[in-house]
């Protein structure tokens, strides 16, 4: 058996969409389980919607993904005289031809099909005709001749035997009457060329495989082994739309999703290793089969993949975290920032990851470690700091001060002594000083919170709050 190599050929004309992604990380581990190449290509064909910059978007995405491509991506379009080249070979070997038929011919020949109910392909009407007939000033594409008759059959890997009848496949077009090649011709070509061997694509390209087929045998060359997946659909089983979360990858980076969160997910979204949900990439690439692939469509739900993403950002350690939060958090915030503040947020990380699920939530959760004083109330925490409210703060601040262990025991020790002197109860004192340190109703809890802060924060803090009206 020759190495593996798969291939990724996304068309540059926007973000890479979330099921572009899933076809790129099957191909991915596809290859690398079998210790094969995974190569880029960018299908850049149609010069009028290509776009640097959604290049540029599908580099990064799949850069952030860790799906990394070997060698150089290529550019279809830089290999259009290499296609153009086997169209002649083609028109040599007697395998096509030029066909003459004008924009209103075509019209017309469809209408007519429709009409009498028939399925709207060319006719063939140039198939045998001397090219001496050729009507003056019109340039022709060219056309490949296709069998009539029998049956083209697929070993599809993932759909099984599929197979359609040659009498529904027309004589397709090769190259346009401006000498550029058809999508169909440019792909069976550069696979070709680049040695690609399994072709792992979404099932809204069997009829395309069908096609191309028909070009891999008039050229006498072996046709790769297709596998079609089946499309992603929402969780209410229509197709997969935005309104189901059907974004560009870089937007769930942007909504603080993980990266290997990201991947999980879309591994699960119709590949399956027994009762496995949580996979680590190197299992992924040890496991991946295509006889795992399912046949039917999977289901993306975004409530599940923030729940995963939730698992993971626990799972993931505090300088990593970090790295991914530091630089929206001092975006947000501005300069000015010391490197204490940056290390109360790593002493105070691991409290607040068990209540995020996404990086932005965690970012928004953490704030108040980073923040310079005195620190800005929201309407809950105003609402807590009312006259009895900051009462209690000025009474607790006076007996922390006298703390001399600043740990998590001794600090409650101190505040529920706090509580019973003033005969309250402990949501009395604690929802006061939360309220005071974080600026917030809600937060880890209020000793964990005391102790990360340190002594001459929190006193500042609790000042800055008696003070406040």
């Amino acid at each position: 058996m020759p190495p593996v190599v798969t291939r990724f050929a996304p068309s540059p004309t926007g973000f890479l969409h979330i099921g572009g992604a899933r076809t790129a990380l099957f191909n991915w581990l596809f290859a690398r389980h079998h210790g094969g190449k995974f190569l880029l290509r960018i299908e850049d064909t149609d010069r009028k919607r290509y776009t640097e910059d959604a290049v540029d978007a599908i580099y990064s995405a799949l850069k952030w993904l860790g799906l990394g491509w070997d060698g150089e991506a290529v550019s279809q379009y830089s290999r259009r005289d290499r296609h153009a080249e086997i169209a002649a070979q083609l028109l040599a070997d007697g395998r096509a031809y030029h066909c003459y038929c004008s924009p209103e011919e075509l019209t017309e020949m469809r209408e007519a099909a429709r009409a009498e109910g028939r399925t709207a392909l060319y006719d063939g009407r140039w198939r045998d005709r001397d090219p001496s007939d050729a009507p003056p000033g019109v340039d022709p594409v060219v056309r490949l001749r296709a069998p009539e008759d029998g049956e083209t059959v697929i070993n599809d890997e993932i759909q099984g035997v599929v197979k359609v009848a040659n009498s529904r496949l027309d004589d397709m077009v090769l190259l346009r009457a401006d000498g550029t090649p058809t999508y169909m011709l440019a792909v069976v070509v550069d696979d070709r060329d680049m040695g690609i061997t399994h072709v792992i694509r979404g099932d809204d390209h069997l009829t395309n495989s069908f096609r191309q087929a028909l070009i891999y045998d008039a050229l006498g060359w072996a046709v790769p082994v297709f596998a079609h997946m089946p499309l992603l659909h929402g969780a209410d089983g229509a197709k997969l739309s935005k309104r189901h979360g059907a974004l560009g990858v870089e937007a769930y980076r942007e909504m603080g999703f993980l990266a290997d969160a990201l991947i999980n997910y879309l591994l699960r979204l119709g590949w399956s290793h027994g009762d496995d949900e949580i996979i680590s990439r190197q299992q992924a690439i040890e496991w991946f089969s295509l006889d795992a692939v399912g046949r039917s469509a999977a289901r993306f739900d975004m409530d599940k993949l923030t729940s995963l993403n939730g698992h993971y950002i626990r799972a993931t350690d505090t300088a990593t975290l970090l790295q991914l939060m530091r630089p929206k958090m001092e975006e947000s915030i501005g300069p000015g920032v010391e490197e204490e503040q940056w290390q109360r947020l790593e002493r105070g990380l691991e409290g607040l990851k068990e209540r995020s699920k996404n990086i932005n939530e965690l970012i928004d959760n953490s704030m108040f470690y980073v923040i310079n004083r005195p620190i800005n109330l929201d309407d809950g925490a105003r609402k807590i700091l009312d006259e009895q409210g900051r009462r209690m703060v000025v009474i607790a601040r006076e007996k922390l001060v006298d703390v001399t262990s600043w740990n998590v025991d001794e600090l409650e020790r101190c505040i529920r002594k706090v509580a019973t002197d003033q005969n309250e109860k402990m949501g009395a004192i604690a929802q006061p000083l939360r309220a005071a340190l974080t600026g917030s109703s809600v937060s880890p809890g209020v000793f964990e919170v005391i102790e990360v802060l340190g002594r001459e924060e929190t006193l500042g803090r609790l000042e800055d709050a008696a003070l406040s009206k």
